[in-house]
């Protein structure tokens, strides 16, 4: 797969080393809006091509697929571009926090016939799957509850993640992560309550929500920009528990299951997680595999942030569904 990136954000780092350690993907060409800085981006990272645009990227016939970085607010707009120019698609989460949004961008991936994919790479890896496999087996009985976190510091007022206009915020940085963790293990939300701080850039600064599934199961979590470092998931059953340590950026992998006075550490292999996600859609657009993450994941995760927003905003209980 040749890949292209569309601009010269920070966690573009995090995707060149996913494909450099992958004998199915490379990074060819990147683009920028400052012909200077794609063309010194490029040279630091041993890239093929720089482009000054990003409209040039998407001209670039050496490129299969992109890589879109950007700004919350323009991934939807970047990503039907992108598309309608012939190119297969992964984009940095969250994908967009209206469900129409997210349809749109999909339906253009559909006449296309090109893949659509949301960039949760936490999702590809070994622990997050035997997580999903752990519950659906019974291991810790009924699931009753997910309790989750992320959060860090965040007080530069200038930064992306806490402008309004691009999209900023708390659940849309780090709390969609545990959204999408709850959603993973107890399915799609019945009914969403939550309670935010907004900053003084007018974004969410720390966000706290419950979320009620099918079968009766609660999910509570929170997320900040001005708390510190943190992260965690547990799932807890009528008969254990399964606390993940580390489940969003895994520098460690393993789970701690915890049954009647037992507790069981289980270890799994730690693979780079943005080699696997870079793979994932390799093969989908290979025809080998299916896209872990497609439309009806993307629709899930627009329709409970909208849900918790709108629920944060007017202090009520609001359908996790619509």
């Amino acid at each position: 797969m040749k890949l292209g990136i569309l601009s010269t954000a920070r966690i573009n780092r995090a995707i060149l080393t996913g494909a450099r350690l992958s004998d199915r993907v490379e990074v060819v060409a990147v683009a920028s809006r400052d012909a200077a800085r794609a063309e010194a981006y490029a040279r630091e990272h041993e890239i093929e091509r720089a482009h000054g645009s990003y409209e040039a990227l998407l001209e670039d016939p050496g490129v299969d697929a992109v890589y879109i970085s950007l700004p919350n607010s323009f991934h939807v707009p970047w990503s039907i571009r992108a598309l309608e120019a012939g190119k297969h698609v992964l984009c940095e989460k969250p994908l967009d926090r209206r469900p129409a949004e997210v349809e749109r961008a999909f339906g253009a991936a559909d006449r296309a016939g090109r893949i659509l994919m949301e960039a949760f790479m936490y999702r590809h890896h070994p622990q997050t799957k035997r997580l999903a496999e752990l519950v659906r087996e019974g291991a810790i009985g009924e699931l009753r509850l997910v309790r989750s976190s992320f959060s860090f510091p965040l007080y530069d007022e200038t930064n992306v993640r806490l402008r309004p206009e691009l999209d900023g915020g708390s659940l849309m940085d780090v709390g969609c992560y545990c959204v999408s963790g709850s959603r993973l293990v107890a399915g799609e939300p019945l009914t969403v309550s939550a309670h935010q701080v907004v900053g003084p850039t007018g974004v969410d600064v720390r966000f706290a929500a419950t979320m009620s599934f099918p079968g009766g199961a609660l999910a509570h979590f929170d997320c900040g920009l001005d708390l510190a470092n943190r992260g965690e998931l547990e799932a807890v059953g009528s008969e254990g528990t399964i606390v993940v340590r580390d489940p969003w950026l895994i520098r460690e992998a393993a789970l701690e299951l915890r049954r009647g006075g037992d507790l069981e550490l289980v270890e799994i292999e730690n693979p780079n997680r943005y080699q696997l996600e870079l793979e994932n859609l390799a093969g989908a657009i290979r025809g080998e595999e299916e896209p872990l993450l497609g439309r009806d994941d993307a629709l899930g995760q627009a329709r409970a942030i909208e849900a918790l927003y709108e629920a944060a905003e007017t202090a009520q209980v609001v359908s996790g569904a619509t």
